[in-house]
């Protein structure tokens, strides 16, 4: 019922408002896993993931684009919507809503044929990235040289997604504001050392956000960069992370992590390819376990036209930082895109 009603009343906006010029897609996927995990006692292996997505687009008599979307989470619920328009002067486009944090994007953009080296669940980690989901506005334009920026701000970072001609007054009213901002950089396009270069990328993210207005509290920090590099088949990366998850009580220490990832893939031929990644964290937090936590994955992915069938391996070492812990698991997944 509610898919429905999100589908009739973008029918309706596009019909009154653009009715010359707008249109409206609906497009999904859906992922059936079988995962294992020798270390765990587990129940049923298999496991699903579903999302659909309604997405609309029009251009204006004055050359500006706008464009819309709502998705779904795997129930099928209300998830993350945008609207985004698109050449404003020529060369921006400025957005609204709760999805596309610039930072959450980039959270691990390494080489891998499947997923990431704890993307099906080996270890136990905390990623950077916690403004995704938050209402907000952004920008994104490009750069001579320095490439494309994104940039957006968060009023509130109360996790409250209002409606229409509301606030979230006091959903959480002892946090403050946010921002993130992340940096796509072609090395190919620096000045004199550019050819030289060609084949690499270098992505940079920074983020912070108040998540408490406490005196004497400290804001979550998030920093990254990740400098990957192609050529024909294969293609290497690596990427830095610090995540500093801030503090609620005053004149208490932060708990804060730096992480590296590896990635190097090649591409067998146009539907095959193979990976190694790993994904090494050091943690400080006063008083815990701080082993650092590193985990091994190999990953195949295979895709003919819009399905892919992936396998990951993945071993995981001082789990959850606990030295001599183990966290492995070996994952089956099947994904079709519609």
């Amino acid at each position: 019922m509610k898919i429905t009603k999100i589908l009739v009343a973008l029918s309706f906006l596009f019909a009154v408002a653009t009715a010359q010029a707008g249109t409206l897609t609906v497009t999904g996927n859906m992922e059936a896993t079988y995962q294992s995990e020798p270390e765990k006692t587990t129940g049923n292996p298999i496991g699903m993931d579903r999302e659909l997505k309604f997405a609309g687009s029009t251009e204006l008599d004055n050359g500006i684009t706008v464009s819309v979307f709502q998705d779904t989470s795997d129930s099928l619920a209300y998830g993350n919507s945008q609207i985004a328009f698109g050449n404003i002067m020529g060369f921006a486009t400025i957005y609204v809503g709760s999805d596309a944090d610039p930072v959450d994007a980039i959270d691990d953009v390494t080489p891998s044929a499947y997923e990431e080296a704890n993307g099906s669940g080996s270890g136990t980690y905390v990623d950077i990235g916690s403004l995704a989901t938050q209402m907000g506005i952004g920008t994104k334009f490009s750069l001579p040289i320095l490439g494309a920026v994104d940039f957006k701000y968060y009023p509130k970072v109360d996790s409250d997604k209002n409606e229409d001609n509301t606030s979230s007054a006091d959903t959480s009213a002892s946090v403050g504001s946010g921002s993130s901002i992340s940096i796509n950089t072609n090395l190919a396009d620096l000045p004199l050392v550019g050819g030289a270069l060609d084949g690499a990328t270098l992505r940079t993210g920074y983020s912070e956000n108040d998540n408490s207005t406490v005196a004497n509290t400290d804001d979550v920090t998030e920093l990254t960069a990740a400098l990957n590099y192609a050529y024909g088949p294969v293609s290497f990366g690596i990427q830095k992370k610090y995540n500093n998850l801030g503090t609620t009580v005053a004149t208490t220490d932060s708990i804060w992590y730096k992480d590296t990832v590896v990635g190097i893939a090649y591409a067998v031929n146009d539907s095959l390819s193979i990976s190694y990644n790993r994904y090494t964290s050091q943690r400080h937090s006063t008083g815990a376990a701080n082993a650092e936590q590193e985990t091994d994955a190999i990953n195949i992915g295979y895709t003919v036209g819009g399905m892919t069938i992936g396998f990951q391996d993945a071993q995981t070492d001082n789990a959850a930082y606990v030295l001599n812990s183990k966290d492995d698991t070996r994952t089956i997944g099947v994904s079709v895109a519609f």
